[in-house]
């Protein structure tokens, strides 16, 4: 108990600095890279520190972007790794705070359009050293795909992050690089097959690399153009819909979903809940669309059409399957269901085809056949048909 904390304190950090000091000499550092690899030392906590506020702000940025994120990672630059970089260009940085990749963050997306999204953002949450960044995906060189990420060297500014007691974390930079996931991961075969290495490959391998590098590229920009390409024919889709342009939209899954969006049946439907004053459960017309095109319907305007000119019809057959009833649920599509009755009815359909209708919601084909019999029935006494 004799010995202060203050001098355990001293001795434990002289003991740090031989050991580390050992260390050094054993890779042959020499005394200027020994005084950067101890600052990485001191500053250890501090990178830490900083890579958890980087990936934090980020996340929270992106949360609401609506960006298909492959991936993201972050990492403090090893001590081996560090004492080989300065092994080999040591004498290009001054202090520790030259090198800007202590710290890295990796944002992997989906898209290539995607990337820019991101630089966007990461310009809007960090503080942009634009001389030393560097955009990687306007390189011309063969074999370049798996490197053709958008490299930003950054500081975190003191609106994102702020501590009295340490300031370096607004003063020390660190590297945030931007690339699809198929960059990414080709950039991880292309490092586990040596080829960024000092050994020479055999010509032909390397005209192989070559090739799927480029066929890979290319598979990245289609991916974008497709995903592109989809989502204006879809806004296309939406807008003809809602300018009631039905006949130029083909039946499909696309249009299907968008002429639904506008609840074509809901009138029907409420009309018919009137009655009993029942109430409408949300019901799944998802399989309307294998139905329509069972009825032969080949455009969204074909639907239409149907819905117009049989809606009355559709709505007498509801009233008299329940008014005598009590009947106080239904579902949301009972006015679809009677509507395609009532059309398959109307246009020469006997029980053969309303059988076949009633077979896409289960049950056996006897029951099926015998409730289109009493459907035809129904029909007949109201004067449908």
């Amino acid at each position: 108990m004799g010995v202060s904390y203050c001098k355990i304190q001293k001795k434990l950090l002289f003991l740090q600095v031989i050991i580390s000091n050992m260390e050094a000499e054993e890779v042959n550092l020499d005394f200027h890279c020994q005084m950067i690899l101890e600052e990485y030392d001191e500053q250890r906590s501090i990178y830490e520190k900083m890579r958890q506020i980087i990936e934090e702000g980020l996340k929270k940025s992106l949360k609401n972007s609506n960006i298909m994120l492959f991936g993201m990672e972050s990492r403090v630059k090893t001590r081996n790794s560090l004492i080989g970089k300065l092994k080999l260009k040591g004498e290009k940085y001054a202090t520790a705070s030259d090198l800007t990749d202590l710290v890295g963050v990796r944002v992997i997306t989906t898209y290539t359009d995607e990337v820019d999204k991101i630089s966007v953002i990461a310009e809007s949450i960090f503080d942009i050293d634009w001389q030393n960044s560097i955009d990687k995906r306007k390189s011309f060189e063969l074999n370049s795909f798996g490197y053709m990420s958008l490299h930003y060297i950054c500081r975190i500014p003191e609106r994102l992050y702020k501590d009295p007691e340490h300031p370096e974390i607004n003063e020390i930079r660190f590297e945030l690089q931007m690339r699809t996931a198929l960059q990414h991961v080709w950039a991880s075969i292309d490092h586990d097959t040596g080829y960024k290495t000092k050994v020479d490959i055999p010509p032909k391998y390397l005209r192989n690399i070559s090739r799927l590098a480029g066929i890979l590229e290319l598979v990245d920009e289609q991916f974008s153009i497709m995903r592109r390409e989809i989502n204006d024919y879809r806004r296309q889709v939406e807008q003809l819909v809602s300018s009631g342009n039905f006949d130029e939209l083909a039946l499909n899954g696309d249009t299907f979903r968008s002429y639904m969006a506008i609840k074509p049946f809901k009138s029907l439907t409420e009309r018919i809940a009137a009655v009993n004053q029942a109430e409408i459960f949300e019901d799944n017309f998802n399989k309307y669309l294998e139905i329509f095109k069972f009825m032969g319907f080949e455009t969204i305007g074909d639907i239409e059409r149907m819905r117009t000119t049989y809606e009355d019809s559709a709505y007498q057959l509801a009233v008299h399957q329940i008014a005598d009833t009590d009947i106080d649920i239904l579902a949301a599509s009972v006015g679809l269901q009677n509507l395609c009755t009532v059309y398959i009815l109307k246009t020469g359909g006997g029980e053969k085809e309303l059988s076949h209708y009633y077979n896409f919601f289960g049950s056996s084909k006897e029951s099926n056949i015998a409730r289109a019999q009493q459907m035809i029935e129904q029909a007949q006494r109201i004067n449908l048909i």
